[in-house]
Parts: structure tokens; C-alpha cells; sequence
């Protein structure tokens, strides 16, 4: 059913992925090529770099956005307990009382121009306004209503006008959409996406030293596996020869030709030998923990090596060129890394820098208020667009951005200095890793002449022994020379195995 809905690829990665696990299971062998693929498929350190490059990434990426405009959107209410007033109280209840301040002033210059008149002016006047029907008392009269109608126009106008200077600001919304590009930053943006740049760099290095380190740990970790087993083999062995020697001192003892001291001293050896096989079985067990562990299985896995059961172990031929050793640095992860730090510290001097240097941008957007005054004062919404350049300019900062420049050139000169001191001790390492290699090749060479020795001498110790013109204590002697002279010569094929490992890494070589 799965299979109908996973693409092929997949299944068939899946398929392969499981081979080690597989074989594990089945009990079968596991070479040193699928350990390495266990331990780089299931190391928590490889985890964690994939995770750092998978940041430094998007950290790359997010750089780049600072190139490009920037859009974003306000919006705001207020409520303010009082609300703005265009007009005082003094000039409110003028306006809406000017047609009433109007008529007073009128009646009262009516009044002082009646007052004005004498009694025979008056009567004058009425002899005149008589003839024609009417009295001034009449005619003052009808002015006065009208004065008072068009009082209360007037008051009625300026209670009006009152109104509508009323602003009634207590509700406030306002909303903008800014957009910003920037123009130039004093080579900050720039700065900011070589570091980001740089940090991706950095993180593929050290995601390839924990590559090779994982694989070294790895090989060397198998490879004692090996050692200790073929050291198990060789101390049955022995153990097996101290025995059989126990029974032959034994069986002469019966029969008077060898002392009690003799058996005894055959003892001691077997206890030896049985305590040297033990100990070599809980170090087998312990490194087979570790190699597991390694390997991403449970420590209690049965782990298998494809190397420990052979009869010899093969070594290789470890060619060492002078040019490898002069260009080891370069292909050193490490050297990498520190050549991104040096190169990042470098970077952050630009970047403070750009303290120092103008800042151009570009800006616009739309923004809408309510209430607003674009047409007359009006509650409602109303907007505007707008467009400018934003200009920043350092004038003084009390030389604060000089010192921190200072201090980052430090910086980057503490970085540049142990790039060339990584780079001396890596020459070092890689041309003492040429030197072991020699060596182990020159031991291995020895070790296989004493273990012929060795053998050599074994043989005719237990040939004189049966014979009886040796005593026990030769034969035991030339066992232990035996013993200790196939034990060095599997220390020195695993030295050969592990100086190839180590020569490789040093040389940034190691590859999977």
C-alpha cells in the first residue's frame, strides 16, 4: 500500500539504507565500509552540522533580503478624554450670541438718538408721522421686531458655525502602508551577505571535519576490535601451550623427573594466562560497546567485524608524496574554517565602518486618517500618498565607531595569525604522520622476524624439554617471548591500519 504513494527513489534509498542494519541483524560480518556509512548516517554531531548548514543557509538567504524594499502596515486607534477645540469659550459664546450683542447695540444707539431729541422735535416729528397715519412710537415699534428676528438669525448662524468648528477628536483612527529602499547603507548590506556568505563556508568545513573525524574515530575503533581480537585468538593459544606444558610437568612429576616447585611455577603461568585472556575478552567487550555506539546500534549488539576472523591481518601500502605534506593544509577542513573566521572578522571592519558613512533610502506609502482635514474637516476617512528620501548623516559620535573599527582590526589580525600558526602545526602533524608510517612499516618488518625467532625458539624449547635437557622454566620463558612477539606483530599490522587512518586525516585526505 505504501509503495503505491512513495516514489521509487525513495524506496530504493530506503532499501539500501538498511543494508547494515540488515547484516547486523543477521549476525553477519560488517566491514569497515559499512561501519563508516552506520556512523555517518547515524553520528549526532553529523546531525547537529547538517542542522548549522541548514542555518547558515537561510541565515545567507535572509541577508539577501536587505537588498530588496521593505513593506509594512500601521494602524492605530485613540481615545483621548477631551477633544480638540479650534475656539475658546469666550469666542463660543460670542459667535452664538452675535445676533443678540447685534440688537443691543442698535437699541441702545436708538435709544441714545431718541434721548437725543427735544420735546418739540419729537412733536415735530409726530405732527409729520401724523399726517401720514402712523407715530414714532409705532415705527419703533416694528423695527424692534425686526431687530429681533434678525437677532436670532444671527445667533442661530453662529451657533452653527460653532458646530461645525467642533472637531470631536476623542475618537482617532489612523492606518499607513511604508514602503522603504534602501539606496545606501555605508556598505553595510554588503558587508552582512559576505558574512553570511562566509558563515555558510564555515559551516560546510565543519561539517567535513566532523565528517572526517567521525570517520577516524570510527576506523579506529574497528580496527581495536580486530587487535583485540586476533589478541584473543593468540592468548587461547597460549593458554592452550601453558596447559599442555601444566600436563606434561604433571605427568614427569608422577614419574620423579621434575619437582613439586616446577608444577607449581606452571601453575602460577596458567593462572597468568587465563587472567591475560579475560582481561583481553572484557576489553573485546568494551570495544565492541564503543564501536556500536559508534555505528549508531545498541551498545548490547553483537557487532561483527569483517577483519577479526581472518587468518592474517592484511596491511596496506601507505604512499606518502612531499607534495602532500606541503599542501596538507589546504585540504584540512580546519584550515578552512579558520581562513572563514579570519575572513569574517575581516568583514565585521566594514561593517562598523558603515557607523561612520551616510545612509541614503527611499520611502513612500499611503496613510489614512479619521478624522482628517484634506477636504474641510470631515469624519471620515481620507488618505494621502507620499514619496521622499531619508538622508542619515553621522556628525559626531565621540569617536565611538573608530574604536570599535580599531578593536575589530585586532580582531582580524588575532585571526589571521592563527591561521598561519594552524597552518605551521598542520605541517607539523602531517610530517610527523609521514615519519609514523615509516615507523610502523619498520615494526611490522621486525615484528615478523621475532615471531620467527620466536616460533623458532619455541620449538626447540619443547624439543629439549621432551627430550629432558631443558627444564620447564625455558619452555615457559620461550612461550612467553612467543606470546609477546605475535602480540606485537598484530600491534603493529593494526599500527599500519591506524597510521593510513591518521595520515590521510592529517593530509585532509580522509575520505569515505
Amino acid at each position: 500500500m505504501i509503495s503505491n504513494y512513495l516514489p521509487m527513489r525513495y524506496l530504493a534509498a530506503l532499501f539500501l539504507m538498511s543494508f547494515p542494519v540488515l547484516e547486523v541483524a543477521a549476525g553477519q560480518p560488517v566491514g569497515i565500509d559499512s561501519c563508516r556509512a552506520m556512523a555517518l548516517r547515524n553520528n549526532k554531531q553529523m546531525s547537529i552540522s547538517e542542522v548549522k548548514q541548514d542555518m547558515a543557509r537561510n541565515i545567507r538567504k535572509s541577508a539577501r533580503t536587505k537588498y530588496l524594499p521593505g513593506i509594512h502596515a500601521f494602524g492605530s486607534y485613540m481615545y483621548t478624554s477631551r477633544e480638540i477645540s479650534l475656539l475658546n469659550g469666550d469666542q463660543k459664546s460670542a459667535l452664538s450670541n452675535i445676533g443678540t450683542t447685534a440688537a443691543n447695540g442698535i437699541n441702545s444707539a436708538l435709544q441714545n438718538a431718541g434721548a437725543s431729541l427735544t420735546p418739540e422735535q419729537l412733536a415735530a416729528i409726530n405732527g409729520q408721522l401724523g399726517a401720514l397715519g402712523t407715530s414714532i412710537e409705532q415705527i419703533a415699534g416694528g423695527f424692534n421686531e425686526h431687530i429681533n428676528s434678525a437677532a436670532a438669525m444671527l445667533n442661530a448662524g453662529g451657533r452653527s458655525l460653532v458646530d461645525a468648528f467642533r472637531t470631536d477628536t476623542r475618537n482617532i483612527f489612523a492606518g499607513s502602508v511604508i514602503v522603504t529602499q534602501p539606496i545606501y547603507m555605508g556598505g553595510s548590506i554588503k558587508a552582512v551577505n559576505r558574512m553570511a556568505d562566509i558563515g555558510e563556508r564555515m559551516a560546510a568545513g565543519t561539517a567535513e571535519a566532523v565528517r572526517q573525524q567521525t570517520i577516524y574515530d570510527t576506523d579506529k575503533a574497528y580496527w581495536t576490535v580486530v587487535s583485540l581480537k586476533h589478541k584473543k585468538k593468540l592468548a587461547e593459544s597460549y593458554l592452550a601451550l601453558i596447559k599442555k606444558l601444566r600436563g606434561d610437568v604433571y605427568k614427569m612429576i608422577a614419574e620423579g623427573v621434575a619437582t613439586r616447585a616446577e608444577g607449581l611455577g606452571v601453575d602460577v603461568k596458567v593462572n597468568e594466562a587465563e587472567m591475560t585472556l579475560l582481561q583481553v575478552n572484557d576489553g573485546l567487550t568494551l570495544s565492541r560497546m564503543l564501536l556500536c555506539q559508534q555505528c549508531g546500534l545498541p551498545v548490547d549488539t553483537e557487532l561483527i567485524t569483517d577483519d577479526e576472523d581472518k587468518d592474517k591481518i592484511v596491511p596496506v601500502a601507505v604512499p606518502v608524496e612531499a607534495t602532500a605534506v606541503k599542501t596538507a593544509a589546504d585540504n584540512r577542513p580546519e584550515i578552512h574554517v579558520l581562513q572563514a573566521m579570519a575572513d569574517m572578522s575581516k568583514q565585521a571592519v566594514n561593517l562598523l565602518k558603515a557607523g561612520n558613512l551616510p545612509k541614503i533610502g527611499l520611502t513612500g506609502g499611503y496613510t489614512v486618517t479619521n478624522p482628517n482635514v484634506y477636504d474641510g474637516y470631515q469624519k471620515k476617512f481620507g488618505g494621502v500618498w507620499n514619496v521622499g528620501v531619508l538622508v542619515s548623516i553621522p556628525v559626531w559620535n565621540w569617536g565611538d565607531v573608530a574604536y570599535k573599527v580599531r578593536a575589530a582590526k585586532g580582531a582580524s589580525a588575532i585571526a589571521a595569525l592563527e591561521v598561519a600558526e594552524a597552518r605551521e602545526k598542520i605541517e607539523l602533524q602531517a610530517s610527523q604522520s609521514a615519519f609514523k608510517v615509516g615507523e610502523a612499516s619498520k615494526r611490522l618488518t621486525l615484528a615478523d622476524s621475532n615471531v620467527k625467532r620466536a616460533e623458532e625458539n619455541l620449538r626447540s624449547a619443547e624439543v629439549g624439554f621432551r627430550e629432558g635437557v631443558m627444564p620447564a622454566t625455558t619452555v615457559m620463558e620461550a612461550q612467553t617471548a612467543w606470546l609477546q612477539a605475535r602480540s606485537q606483530k598484530i600491534d603493529a599490522e593494526i599500527d599500519i591500519r591506524l597510521s593510513d587512518v591518521n595520515m590521510r586525516k592529517a593530509l585532509g585526505t580522509l575520505e569515505q
